[in-house]
Formats: C-alpha cells, sequence, structure tokens
C-alpha cells in the first residue's frame, strides 16, 4: 500500500473577466512557490506568436477535443470566443494524490464543472474584480494582444463572467497587484491546513486515543 502524503494538493482555481489580472497574478503565485503546477489546457484556438504546444497549451484540433471530451479524459471544458478548452483529467488527479498544487487559469463555467466533479472537496476557488469597468478596457487595450474588435467582444462578454463572482470561495478586487498578490499567498497558506487536505489527521488522532486509552 502507497504511503499516504503529508496534505493532499489543491486545486486552486484562479478566475475574472479578461483584463482583471488573473493571468499576471496566476505567474507570480508560482514564482513565489515553484511547486504550484500551473495546469495546461487543451485548445483548439491557433497558437499566438511566440507560444509553444505543450508550454502555454495543448493546441489540438477540434475532433481530437471532442472525443476527449466524450472519452471523460477532461474536467472541465468550455467554449469561449469560438475555441474550445479543457483540462486534462489524468495530470491534475495524479498531481493532486502526490500532494502538489495545481493553478487553474479559467472561466466560470469550467469552475462550475470542476465544483460538481468528485475533486470539489479539494478545490480552492477565487474570483478577481476589477476596480472598474473602465480600468478593464484600458488594462485590455495597454496589453495589446487584441484588435478593437476582439477587446469590445472581450467587455461585452465581462459582465456575464462578473455575474457569476458569487459562485467562488474568495472573492478579491485587484485593485493594486501587490496587495492582491498578498492576499493570495495568504489565502492558499490557510488552504493547505483545511483538514480535508491532511490525510494523515485521522490516524494521529486515533493514536492519541489509543494513547488515552492505555494510560495507567
Amino acid at each position: 500500500m502507497a504511503e499516504k502524503t503529508a496534505r493532499r494538493g489543491l486545486l486552486i482555481i484562479l478566475s475574472s473577466p479578461s483584463g482583471a489580472g488573473k493571468s499576471t497574478l496566476a505567474r507570480r503565485l508560482r514564482d513565489w512557490d515553484p511547486s504550484i503546477e500551473f495546469s495546461i489546457s487543451a485548445t483548439t484556438r491557433k497558437p499566438r506568436e511566440g507560444e509553444q504546444h505543450g508550454r502555454e497549451y495543448f493546441f489540438v484540433s477540434e475532433p481530437e477535443f471532442k472525443r476527449s471530451v466524450t472519452d471523460g479524459a477532461m474536467l472541465e471544458h468550455a467554449h469561449v470566443f469560438g475555441n474550445f478548452y479543457g483540462s486534462p483529467r489524468g495530470p491534475v488527479e495524479a498531481a493532486i494524490g502526490a500532494g502538489r498544487d495545481v493553478l487553474f487559469d479559467i472561466d466560470w463555467q469550467g469552475a462550475q464543472q470542476i465544483r460538481n466533479s468528485p475533486l470539489d472537496t479539494n478545490t480552492l476557488s477565487i474570483f478577481l474584480l476589477p476596480p472598474s469597468i473602465r480600468e478593464l478596457r484600458r488594462r485590455l487595450e495597454e496589453r495589446g494582444q487584441d484588435d478593437a474588435a476582439t477587446i469590445d467582444r472581450r467587455m461585452q462578454k465581462s459582465w456575464d463572467e462578473i455575474s457569476h463572482w458569487d459562485g467562488y470561495d474568495f472573492v478579491l478586487v485587484n485593485e493594486d497587484l501587490q496587495a492582491t498578490e498578498e492576499k493570495l499567498k495568504s489565502i492558499i497558506t490557510a488552504a493547505r491546513l483545511r483538514r480535508t487536505q491532511q490525510p494523515r489527521l485521522t490516524e494521529h488522532v486515533r493514536k492519541l486515543q489509543a494513547e488515552f486509552e492505555d494510560r495507567p
């Protein structure tokens, strides 16, 4: 029988409307603790300049993606801006069982699917709100990744994303990046100590009980 790990890993979900800072904060969390694994999603969209298969995403065809969904190999999946995105199930389950945290940069649809999965008890979900809609648009324009039409579509979708804020364990207003980062670190540190993340606790309590009953 395999030895139990000191703790079970967390499935950490970061969600927000585009431009609210989740990708930047996800990178900062991994800089803070390199043991946190970033869940690499599969997608049917074409790679952007500089992106590599297996690093930012697994770039797959639509038939291949749909076959994975049918086979139950995706933990969650969604259709966003004309493309499919999903998280392969196997690597996530293996990491959590081995005590390693897995970080997800996904939308509310994916978060909801994970919440309805057997991994719910190991999930920590955090939603990031922008300080204002005007600031959200400014950030989208400044990052220079999308044309004006795409930015307009992202802004139109932003309220749909924001409207699901109350389905998360924690909600943070990302007005100051450094302050938000520190709050995220505190949340994760505390969540790692949840009873559900410590598989050895039951055994320890039983030992305490045995010692108590064996007292002279």
